[in-house]
């Protein structure tokens, strides 16, 4: 088995712009440079026999690049379950179309349709038992964010390593856009 995600990577530049942003709440883990990323289609855990069909149907995706900004911030959860804090992203067809194309390729190799309306965005942190009034300010200060245009040429596919000290990304393939 093996745990797999879609996922645009966020460039070092923009990644570096996020880090300064990553203060303010102290029960957060802050995600590193690394593991900043946008993703398109969560996959879980499959079988690699799946893994290798769902290469090939990704691989076969022909999309054209384009740009997308990030906009704005937020938060997932209210109140005492707020679990993590995001940038998000301004509105993008083109983004849209590539998730709805990683959507239909899982469904090809026979995954079930993801039931979550699809919000692109770049976690920042995951917070565990985070002081609302914390979030809520870090969130307020942080809601005017906006990135310079980020050229996506491509996209990968990306495997999902859980520890302690949170998830560890690899990417397992790359898709050229284009």
């Amino acid at each position: 088995m093996i745990r797999l995600f879609a996922a645009l990577s966020v460039p070092d530049d923009i990644g570096q712009a996020l880090a300064r942003r990553q203060h303010g709440i102290e029960a957060a883990r802050w995600r590193p440079l690394e593991a900043l990323h946008v993703t398109l289609r969560f996959v879980g855990d499959i079988r690699e026999d799946i893994a290798r069909d769902l290469d090939a149907e990704l691989a076969a995706l022909r999309l054209p690049a384009f740009e997308i900004v990030l906009q704005g911030a937020g938060a997932f959860g209210e109140g005492a379950d707020v679990h993590a804090v995001w940038a998000g992203l301004a509105q993008s067809e083109p983004l849209q179309r590539l998730a709805r194309a990683c959507e239909t390729a899982a469904r090809r190799v026979g995954l079930k349709p993801d039931p979550r309306t699809y919000r692109p965005h770049v976690t920042l942190a995951y917070l565990r038992h985070a002081n609302p009034a914390e979030v809520g300010a870090w969130v307020q200060a942080n809601n005017l964010l906006q990135s310079p245009p980020i050229p996506i040429d491509r996209f990968g596919l990306y495997s999902s390593t859980l520890g302690g000290e949170g998830s560890r990304y690899r990417r397992e393939a790359e898709y050229p856009l284009g």
